[in-house]
């Protein structure tokens, strides 16, 4: 049995990382309970840790995972959580579920190659294979899977190794983590920021420096929707 706090604050991080893709900061999770200090919320995450219900993802800032939901809150979850898995985060924009689809539901997604979350790479590549994604992290348009390749964004979650799944577009709202490709030539994965008549590409490791574009060299083509990780 959660306490009311505790039972708000997991709900929280969970709605924050199905809209975004990431967990949000302490801070931002102080002011959505009303909290006077950030010692509150350490005290509060080691509880649900403790109890299971979220994990840490070590030497990782602001990389927390939810392994589950209270009874009460999976029974009437608006996105069915019955196919989550531990090695599965859903990203934003993933959307929902009917009820009539089976738990173990997948879809097989084209392996376009790697993409950079840090240095430099050559632009997206050709299918290499096809893999099962969970259809609870899909919803309508086109979607495919790359392999992440540096450390720009582990402050968001995403480390190198990992596949993230995106779904196909030009367009994204200011805050989303998109694939960007640069002057046409350098495709990377980082949160979009608006700024005037500018673009910025901002990492998620304070190691990196946010790049700033004009409009006309950076086009968006997917936003992120997921991420798997294997465990070898």
């Amino acid at each position: 049995m959660l306490t009311r706090k505790q039972h708000e604050l997991l709900m929280f991080i969970h709605e924050r990382i199905q809209e975004t893709g990431v967990s949000p900061s302490f801070d931002e999770m102080k002011e959505a309970l009303d909290l006077a200090s950030k010692s509150g919320i350490h005290r509060l995450i080691t509880a649900l840790e403790e109890r299971g219900f979220i994990r840490r993802l070590a030497h990782r800032a602001r990389a927390l995972e939810v392994t589950k939901l209270p009874e009460q809150a999976t029974a009437g979850a608006p996105r069915g959580r019955a196919g989550f898995k531990p090695d599965v985060i859903e990203g934003g924009g993933a959307r929902p579920v009917a009820a009539t689809s089976a738990a173990n539901d997948t879809r097989e997604l084209p392996l376009l190659g790697k993409i950079a979350a840090g240095t430099p790479i050559a632009a997206i590549q050709q299918e290499q294979e096809r893999l099962p994604v969970p259809e609870s992290m899909l919803g309508k348009g086109d979607h495919y899977i790359l392999e992440i390749e540096g450390d720009s964004m582990i402050e968001a979650g995403i480390l190198n190794g990992d596949l993230v799944v995106i779904r196909r577009g030009d367009t994204a709202n200011n805050g989303e983590i998109v694939v960007a490709l640069v002057e046409g030539e350098e495709a990377t994965l980082k949160r979009l920021r608006r700024k005037g008549g500018s673009i910025a590409l901002e990492p998620a490791n304070r190691a990196y420096e946010t790049r700033i574009f004009g409009p006309d060299q950076v086009e968006v083509q997917g936003k992120l929707v997921g991420l798997m990780r294997r465990y070898h």
